[in-house]
């Protein structure tokens, strides 16, 4: 199914990869034959440009910084049927390719993740290993169903996922909010296990393992707020409902005992904790319908889209 007639775009972001750019277009190249190749610069200062292109790829350029910025510019301007993303640092598997899309093409999915398996120690860094695990945890318990590595940056995709998923992250992000996308519209997708190597030398990661794994955080938390927000806001609610009746409690009791409200300030904030919690729910039941209407427009936005092999 990778043969001829079907179009296939390799998608590499790359940032500063001097040391690994030509293996990853070479390597993908060897893998994929009739697959044009895309390597999108974000901004570097060394000649990963001039490397690229010398290994034969098709070299673009994104100002703005940020992977999700690089990925956004990259599904609205390519046009293909099959969409391999992968980073640009030589540590994931080409030979993989062929795998991840025939599984794509036969079982007729929408997104297949490539699901590292390290090679060696120093491919896979215990933080970020401990972080992938804390945010897959996270978005399993939000989502109820989630990924084993869910920050995977190899992934295939058909042209109805890439054609119809409203990029909003600018960074590290962008992984997470790919997940959460084919979740919500429960599209069919899957994972294939890939080796994970280790960094070329000289190719330095541009990840941080605190400050990513809170921003990812922040965005799974900023999804579940946006795709779920009865849920959310009813938690919010009843928490503060919680603490109010909490607080109200001993007024109560007190006043039924001797007849008078002795601490007027906490009746008085539980009072207004209580209504900041009836207008929570009031919010989440009206974001919900909002919700719905919106994921309705994503979801005609998927079906607008042929599958693959249609016109």
């Amino acid at each position: 199914m990778t043969g001829p007639g079907l179009r296939i775009a390799v998608l590499v972001p790359c940032y500063n990869e001097e040391a690994a750019v030509a293996a990853v277009v070479s390597d993908f190249r060897n893998a994929l034959p009739s697959a044009e190749i895309f390597v999108y610069d974000n901004n570097s200062k060394d000649r990963t440009i001039e490397v690229a292109r010398a290994a034969g790829a098709i070299v673009r350029s994104e100002r703005r910084q940020g992977k999700g910025h690089v990925v956004r510019r990259m599904f609205a301007d390519i046009d293909a049927d099959v969409y391999v993303l992968v980073d640009g640092d030589a540590t994931y598997d080409a030979p993989s390719a062929p795998r991840m899309i025939d599984k794509l093409i036969n079982e007729h999915l929408d997104m297949v993740v490539g699901f590292r398996v390290d090679q060696s120690v120093a491919a896979y860094r215990p933080g970020h290993r401990t972080g992938n695990w804390m945010l897959t945890s996270f978005l399993s318990v939000v989502f109820g169903q989630a990924f084993k590595d869910i920050l995977s940056g190899y992934r295939v995709f058909s042209r109805r996922f890439v054609k119809s998923f409203p990029v909003l992250s600018d960074g590290f992000e962008i992984e997470t909010e790919l997940s959460v996308h084919a979740l919500e519209l429960a599209l069919p997708v899957t994972e294939v296990e890939t080796p994970y190597y280790a960094r070329p030398e000289g190719s330095v990661s541009k990840l941080n393992t605190w400050r990513d794994g809170f921003r990812i955080l922040g965005t799974i938390l900023k999804l579940y707020r946006s795709e779920k927000p009865l849920r959310f806001f009813t938690l919010i609610g009843i928490f503060l409902m919680l603490v109010s009746i909490g607080l109200a409690i001993p007024i109560i009791i007190t006043f039924l005992e001797e007849g008078v409200v002795p601490r007027l300030p906490t009746a008085v904030l539980s009072m207004g904790l209580m209504i900041v919690a009836v207008l929570s729910v009031s919010s989440g039941l009206v974001l919900d319908t909002v919700t719905r209407g919106r994921r309705e427009m994503k979801l005609l936005a998927y079906l607008s889209q042929p599958a693959i092999g249609k016109d």
